[in-house]
């Protein structure tokens, strides 16, 4: 089965064609550096490592670039507000998001461009667009590009011109010739950070750094463009205007875009102050807890943050935990070397199936039953090997299970007194004293702890 993605662009799933055989250049926003990284943030990371992982697996060679804001209104502000150069600011919180990156086991990018380094790439593009008289320099010194020009503006998201003129996320301002008109410079006030320019001292806008580290890294025209929900308009639609505009060619093939993250049915994001920061739900849950919640659903689904949802993924990465117990020593097998057939053959007709990651984790379900079934060893050894190979392609099944298992909170009880507790009772059951078997076994439920026995013994979880 070829690999198939639903491309925003065209509202439908495509048969995805390189522009060269066997390579994929890929480009996602990225994250504008002034706080910490939210559950939000975590969504559109997860997704496209999980992307590249899976399609590096079945042999593409992925450019994977992710860019960093690094100059924005915002991150002005907040260091204005904390008294501090903007660049501590920035320098910061990059290596928080990239502590959070670590942690939830995201790969870092091949390329992660910061819009300060590449002050040339966009006065370049800004002065190309000047030259063909898509952008216009106003009165208060500001540059803005004539959205009229462009015939397409509006493709991505599906929106007429005529539309915007109410557009909430459109900025009215009095020194545009048009108020659907956006900022590609703005002039900085004496004593404002900026960069000399054609004209005068100012900083980018924000789209305009897409296009000219997109450019930079991948080329006038690359594969896929990737993105968080509240993207496609305006920050997308004005990338393609400014891209296709400079460089007379169609920008990225294939557009995607990831799922929003609900809380109680509203969107979660900083604007609305409903955000539970990455470093928040990692002091309660396992990383892969919170990965394999975000990949539970298509990436184009919403998902709803709630505490049920994260016992529910902890529920489902325990089912893959337990089988694996007793295959520590199992190596991933190497899925280059496998035919795809079985389980494989459902986990990659899911993938290519626009990355619908819920049916690949049902073939990997299926394939965890029939490992806890297996009574031939070495056909066990094999089924696990597989189902490390396909945790792996998804971020998950990296810790040992019994560490993974019997993992616990701060004020969970000890494994030591839970192991002390269980050979009690083991002792207890030898010397027929049954009453107070029972009376552990309570005790150890009580404090969330699940007891398996078996003829070979008892292994323990936590609930």
């Amino acid at each position: 089965m070829s690999l198939k993605i639903y491309s925003t662009l065209s509202r439908q799933k495509e048969n995805f064609t390189p522009l060269q055989a066997g390579k994929i250049g890929l480009y996602v926003c990225g994250i504008t550096v002034y706080d910490f990284c939210h559950i939000g943030h975590a969504r559109v990371l997860v997704a496209f490592d999980v992307i590249t992982r899976y399609l590096r697996s079945q042999g593409w060679e992925v450019n994977y670039v992710r860019n960093i804001t690094d100059i924005d209104d915002k991150i002005l502000r907040r260091a204005e507000e904390n008294k501090e150069p903007y660049t501590d600011l920035t320098s910061r919180f990059i290596e928080f998001m990239h502590e959070d990156e670590r942690a939830l086991g995201i790969l870092p990018p091949d390329q992660e461009p910061r819009a300060t380094a590449h002050i040339d790439d966009i006065v370049a593009l800004i002065t190309a667009l000047e030259e063909k008289g898509f952008a216009y320099r106003a009165e208060n010194g500001d540059v803005y590009y004539r959205v009229s020009r462009f015939n397409d503006y509006g493709k991505l998201t599906n929106k007429k011109l005529d539309e915007l003129l109410v557009g909430a996320r459109v900025e009215v301002g009095s020194a545009k010739e048009d108020p659907r008109d956006f900022a590609l410079w703005k002039a900085a006030a004496e004593g404002e950070v900026g960069w000399q320019s054609p004209w005068g001292m100012g900083r980018p806008g924000w789209h305009i750094e897409c296009s000219a580290m997109s450019k930079h890294c991948l080329g006038s025209n690359f594969d896929i463009h990737g993105g968080g929900p509240d993207l496609p308009f305006p920050h997308h639609e004005n990338e393609i205007a400014q891209s296709e505009a400079a460089n007379g060619c169609q920008y990225a093939n294939y557009w995607m875009h990831a799922g929003a993250v609900r809380l109680d049915g509203e969107k979660m994001s900083k604007s609305l102050g409903n955000f539970f920061t990455i470093r928040d739900v990692l002091a309660k849950y396992h990383p892969e807890v919170i990965r394999y919640l975000l990949i539970s659903s298509h990436y184009r689904s919403p998902i709803n943050y709630s505490e049920d949802n994260l016992i529910e993924a902890k529920a489902g990465l325990d089912r893959f935990y337990s089988a694996l117990r007793g295959h520590e020593s199992v190596e991933p097998v190497d899925l280059n070397t496998l035919h795809a057939d079985g389980y494989y053959q459902r986990f990659i007709e899911s993938m290519n199936d626009d990355f619908n990651t819920r049916e690949a984790l049902a073939a990997m379900f299926d394939l965890a039953r029939a490992l806890n079934a297996e009574k031939d060893q070495a056909e066990a050894e094999n089924l696990a090997s597989l189902l490390k190979a396909l945790g792996s392609v998804l971020g998950l099944l990296q810790s040992k299970p019994e560490e993974f298992l019997q993992q616990g909170s701060e004020d969970a009880m000890p494994a030591e007194q839970v192991e002390q507790l269980i050979e009690e009772r083991a002792t207890a059951k030898r010397e027929r004293n049954f009453a107070r078997a029972d009376e552990i076994r309570d005790q150890l439920v009580a404090a969330g702890i699940v007891l398996e026995d078996s003829p070979a013994g008892t292994k323990w979880r936590r609930d």
